[in-house]
């Protein structure tokens, strides 16, 4: 253990666990442990992270629900953050929807719904939370975050600073936003427009079985690489003949190019040399450079 990780465990106490879960939290379900891990109960919790992090310069990753992180098979020497239960809550206003950071994309989409509301039925397809989701402008089936995201609460971890930013004002674009690693989303807010229920739970089961019959299950995180401009990262990856290809304890999904599987108790470093060779073998054959979308965490 390193002095950030001991001098941290002696300021958080019993609020960490040494050695905690961390790449097995992730959809991957590879890769390595933290040396410590907190779950915050609350935006006080929060602040006593940002406090210990600049005390002690440890390290600091926030987990939402895993679904586009790779951990290391070495692991993570830092402090895993990860939201509780209070996080979670969805509440419903007329039209207005503020939904918890740590509150699961499908479990939004669905409960919108089932109040009449339409405009994140998309998100049921989408396996990661509303605070990761916000982070990256995550999106699907024609619209994203910035579609419907009205202004969100933001603590950093770096300052402690906890505001409200309205959305105008989070840079949102493809697969980006200004949210930084070291912050984290308390809440979302999302307008969206009345409707009929049926309708939004007949879309939202449509989406369900388009992503069973285009979208590989099993042990992945989604998209690896963001498309490029005009094009298809997946169909990139096909035609240059990657479909299926196996690196060690990883391949390319015959279902979708653009998933990567790993085998259950593989290796998180496979995933990552394969998703290395397909990006070069894409640039070498295409003149395309992929950018990862996965978040990658305690390589080195």
């Amino acid at each position: 253990m390193s002095a950030p990780v001991d001098a941290a465990a002696e300021m958080l106490g019993d609020k960490v666990t040494r050695d905690a879960p961390f790449g097995e939290l992730t959809t991957y379900r590879v890769g390595g442990r933290a040396a410590l891990g907190i779950v915050v109960g609350d935006v006080e919790d929060l602040r006593a992270v940002a406090r210990t992090r600049r005390a002690t310069g440890i390290e600091v990753v926030v987990l939402g629900r895993g679904s586009n992180t790779l951990v290391a098979d070495a692991g993570f020497d830092g402090l895993l953050v990860m939201l509780g239960e209070a996080f979670e809550v969805v509440e419903i206003d007329g039209t207005t929807v503020r939904a918890g950071g740590a509150a699961s994309l499908p479990v939004v989409a669905r409960t919108t719904a089932a109040a009449g509301l339409r405009g994140f039925e998309w998100a049921v397809g989408v396996p990661g939370s509303i605070g990761g989701a916000v982070r990256m402008n995550a999106g699907g089936h024609g619209s994203d975050m910035a579609a419907v995201t009205t202004r969100v609460r933001v603590v950093s971890l770096g300052s402690e600073e906890d505001v409200v930013v309205p959305a105008t004002e989070l840079a949102l674009g493809y697969r980006r936003s200004s949210i930084v690693s070291t912050d984290v989303v308390v809440w979302a807010e999302l307008a969206l427009d009345k409707g009929d229920r049926s309708d939004a739970e007949d879309e939202i089961a449509a989406i369900v079985r388009w992503r069973r019959e285009n979208q590989p299950g099993g042990q992945n995180a989604g998209s690896v690489f963001t498309n490029p401009a005009g094009d298809s990262a997946g169909r990139l990856i096909d035609v240059t003949g990657l479909k299926g290809h196996r690196l060690g304890t990883a391949r390319v999904s015959e279902k979708h190019a653009n998933f990567i599987q790993a085998d259950t108790g593989g290796s998180a470093d496979d995933v990552l040399a394969l998703m290395r060779e397909v990006a070069a073998r894409v640039r070498d054959a295409h003149g395309v450079e992929l950018v990862p979308e996965v978040r990658l965490v305690g390589f080195a």
